[in-house]
Formats: structure tokens, sequence, C-alpha cells
């Protein structure tokens, strides 16, 4: 790759009067940051975060101009470590990747090689973004879950913001594992959908969050899912059987934890983080090994999914911060 060749990519900058813009723009490989790995990415995808970095979010980008996609696939083009070789099939996911170092909304990406995954034989560059960010962070949900003890037979699992990146992801892989999904939405038209992906039964938004104030509800579920935050997680909480628990991944709905301690020491509730940027190489490779073996559910994520270029992305991104979004949305930064 000449150091010199164009190549397009999505950029955020600041323009006159500090608006942000985000356009299509051609960079070359020296205006890249450093990196012993050198990627030309195949596919990306847009989540949440992506979202928030075209918007120059403070909390997600450091500095401007800025390239955003937190994960991508493709092919090593460059290497000069051992691990890697020109033309291995490999993946990005988290670490800094898009925020706040440039990301894969990029023909062309440079990575430290500690970032790199190596792809799945079974898995193509595309099926590998059909997850992405946000099925891995929906694989990391259900691997907690599993690892706390919680089986098929304990009960209902309830997951938030279904029709999203993660939630659908996630309602999908828990129905192939055997568990009863209630699906959470405030999309009635996706609700057939939702089904088709393994929903056993379906719940609006106002039906997982209370507002009594009430330290204690009645016990609803064995576990959830929970992508957005606020106080339908502190209701989730409220609502656990004993010795349950909830995944959080998400804050859509809030930053604030509505909550008293009794959840925890009355019934053994569990809070359990889930940080998909800095998750541990082990668990990492046990991960996108399930995604592409046993927990593959890439036939039941395909109608949801739906492909954009690059300049298709700031009306993408639009949608989501809208609410309007649903599925996987999956970016080819081959051209404009």
């Amino acid at each position: 790759m000449s150091p010199t060749e164009p190549f397009p990519c999505l950029m955020v900058r600041h323009s006159v009067g500090e608006t942000t813009t985000v356009q299509v723009e051609s960079i070359t490989v020296a205006d890249l940051p450093p990196g012993e790995v050198l990627i030309k990415v195949v596919y990306s995808s847009l989540n949440y975060k992506d979202a928030l970095a075209t918007q120059a979010h403070p909390g997600v980008v450091n500095q401007l101009p800025h390239v955003p996609g937190i994960d991508c696939a493709g092919t090593v083009v460059e290497s000069s470590v051992a691990d890697f070789a020109v033309d291995d099939s490999v993946l990005v996911t988290g670490y800094d990747l898009g925020a706040p170092a440039w990301g894969g909304f990029s023909r062309f990406v440079r990575v430290p090689s500690e970032w790199v995954v190596r792809l799945p034989a079974v898995l193509s560059p595309r099926q590998a973004m059909i997850y992405g960010t946000a099925g891995f962070t929906a694989a990391q949900s259900v691997r907690a879950i599993c690892h706390h003890g919680i089986l098929p037979t304990g009960g209902e699992v309830v997951v938030t913001g279904a029709t999203g990146g993660v939630g659908s992801v996630a309602v999908a892989l828990l129905a192939k594992l055997g568990y009863t999904v209630v699906a959470v939405t405030g999309k009635p038209e996706l609700h057939g959908a939702l089904t088709e992906l393994g929903a056993a039964r379906i719940l609006s938004r106002q039906e997982v969050s209370d507002t009594t104030g009430k330290p204690l509800l009645s016990p609803r579920w064995a576990a959830a899912v929970d992508t957005v935050g606020g106080n339908v997680l502190a209701t989730l909480l409220r609502s656990l059987k004993h010795r349950g628990c909830v995944t959080a991944c998400g804050l859509v709905a809030g930053i604030e934890l509505p909550l008293t301690v009794f959840p925890f020491i009355l019934r053994g509730a569990a809070l359990l983080g889930i940080d998909s940027a800095k998750c541990p190489r082990g668990p990492r490779l046990e991960i996108w090994n399930h995604l592409a073996g046993d927990w593959n559910v890439l036939r039941q994520l395909e109608p949801w999914v739906r492909e954009v270029s690059l300049a298709e992305v700031p009306a993408e991104v639009t949608a989501m911060l809208a609410g309007k979004s649903q599925g996987r949305v999956l970016v080819r930064p081959m051209g404009a």
C-alpha cells in the first residue's frame, strides 16, 4: 500500500464557529496513527458509541479531526509482528478503536497488534460485523448470565432495547441456548420480527419502568440483559427473582440509578457490568469462538441486517439518536 495513495474515510471535524461536520474525505496511510498492523477494512458496523463520535461527544472523542468506527473486519496488508501475516483475515472490536483512536469507518486502519483478533475460519468479514461490537457485547452479557449460574429452567430472561443491535443479538443468543426470552420494545410493528428471532413474549417499555418508588417489586425475572439504563435498569433489579442478575451495557434512558440496597441484601441480586472495549483477551477469544460455533445465530440475524456506504452513515446516525434504528447496520468503507 503506497503511503500517498488516497482512500476514503468518514471524517468528523470542527468547522467555522466550532460546528461539527461529518463527511467522506480522502486520506492516505501516512495520515493514520501508528501501529504494528495495517488492515484493509471490508466491513465495519454502526454502534451507539459511533453515533456519539460523529457528534464529537466529549466522552467519546478526545480531539478532532476524528474517524469513528469502533469495530472492523478485513485483511492484513502490512504487519511488523510475527502473530499476523499479510492476507490474514482479522477483526478488531473495542480497545481505543474509534474512541479515541481513529476507527473503522475508513478503507484502511492501522492498530496495535494486541487489538487484533484472527477471524475464526468459518466467519467472513461481513459475518463478523453482523455480530460486531453489538453482538460481542450481547454475547458477553449471555456469558455473564451463564457464569452466574442462571439456567434455562430458572425462569424468564428479559431483554430491553430488543430491536437494537445488542438487544436483537441477545434475544437470538438466549433463545438458541434454550432460555425463555421476554423482549422489551417501543416498536409494536416489530413484534412479529422479535418472535421470529426467538422471543417468547413481548412487553412495552412502560411495563419495565416502575415509578412508584417501592424499594422492591414482585419477583419476575431470573435474569435480564439491559441496554438502556436509568429507571428501567433500577426496575429490573427490583424485579429480580432470588439470586438473579442483570447485565448492564447501555445508558440511552439515563445514567442515574434510583435504587436502594434492598435488591442486593434481601434477594441477593447481582448487577453485572459489561465493558466490551477492555474485555481481556482470553474471554474475548472464547466469545468469538462461541459466536462462530455453538452460539452461531447468523441465520436468525440476517433479516435484521442492512448495509450502508460511508456517505449514508450520517442519516443512520440521526435515526439511531432518535431511537428509530433497528437491528444491525453494516458500513462498507470501499467508497462514498
